[in-house]
């Protein structure tokens, strides 16, 4: 996860968004491992909903000053430049973010503990608190006031693509770890529940294929490809419920690592609920509008 994670914000934020300033400061940094980039999106009680953030950025002479918490940053603890989404317009009562890039260090900028994580170790997470945190113009990341709809939007769909990679290799162990715990005599009805959590996983890791595909040629949004992430994320659903079912129902002596292995997932799948409820709501909602 995070090296997943340091790869997407360097080649999605940086890449994408950059200046050819921006991309000489920090992308050979990146590329080479010298430094971390992570993304600070989230905040306490509000998770990423855009009415719900208060980070503000606001201009004063020729910086900008960023003042608000952030909650829930994935490898925060060893980034070395925060990418911070704060609000810089409020137009129509509807909050407008710009991006701003934070180097660890900067006068005003704290790492805090946030809200307790006690999974996906040992990926690290922290909060963040910035006070009176000045940097300079040239620090804001793309256009101004479009960084929500260009950036933290598009982002959680790259997230979503990227993660069933390592979505499929966790749950090709978990059946591994299952299989292991079986009696060597199993029964024709343990056999057939791992044939079928061994066919349903091929189809996860097919369809994390085609996301993967679609995303290198910039096609993620198109064709089924929306509809692809909702079905992988259901039929991961299914499975764990599987997999949990038959793990209390086979050798009791079971390995803790299948359990943390099973308690990541179930609590990986919490994550962002929200917001891809709305897009499932919303695929069932095209369906519902081509009835003849």
């Amino acid at each position: 996860m995070s090296w997943a994670g340091h790869q997407m914000v360097g080649r999605f934020f940086l890449e994408a968004f950059g200046s050819a300033m921006q991309q000489a400061a920090y992308l050979p940094a990146l590329a080479t491992g010298r430094i971390t980039a992570a993304v600070a999106i989230s905040e306490p009680g509000a998770g990423a909903h855009p009415k719900l953030l208060q980070t503000t950025a606001r201009r004063d002479g020729g910086k900008f000053v960023l003042d608000g918490e952030k909650a829930y940053v994935t490898n925060g603890p060893i980034a070395d430049l925060f990418i911070v989404l704060a609000i810089t317009a409020v137009e129509d009562g509807r909050k407008r973010y710009s991006a701003f890039l934070v180097p660890r260090g900067t006068p005003g900028l704290s790492e805090i503990e946030g809200p307790k994580i006690d999974f996906l170790r040992p990926s690290p997470h922290c909060g963040l608190r910035l006070t009176a945190c000045r940097v300079p113009e040239n620090a804001m990341l793309g256009p101004a006031d479009t960084a929500y709809e260009t950036m933290a939007l598009p982002f959680r769909d790259v997230e979503d693509a990227v993660g069933t990679g390592g979505l499929t290799g966790t749950l090709r162990f978990m059946l591994h770890l299952l299989a292991e715990a079986s009696d060597a005599a199993a029964s024709s009805e343990v056999i057939a529940t791992l044939g079928e959590l061994a066919g349903l996983i091929a189809l996860i890791g097919r369809g994390s294929d085609a996301l993967v595909a679609a995303l290198g040629a910039g096609d993620l949004l198109h064709g089924d490809n929306p509809a692809t992430l909702v079905g992988i994320r259901g039929l991961t659903a299914h499975v764990l419920a599987r997999a949990k079912a038959y793990r209390a129902s086979v050798n009791p002596a079971i390995p803790d690592k299948l359990d943390t292995l099973l308690r990541d997932l179930d609590k990986s799948l919490a994550i962002a609920k929200g917001p891809r409820l709305v897009k499932q709501n919303r695929l069932g909602m095209a369906h519902l509008e081509k009835r003849p």
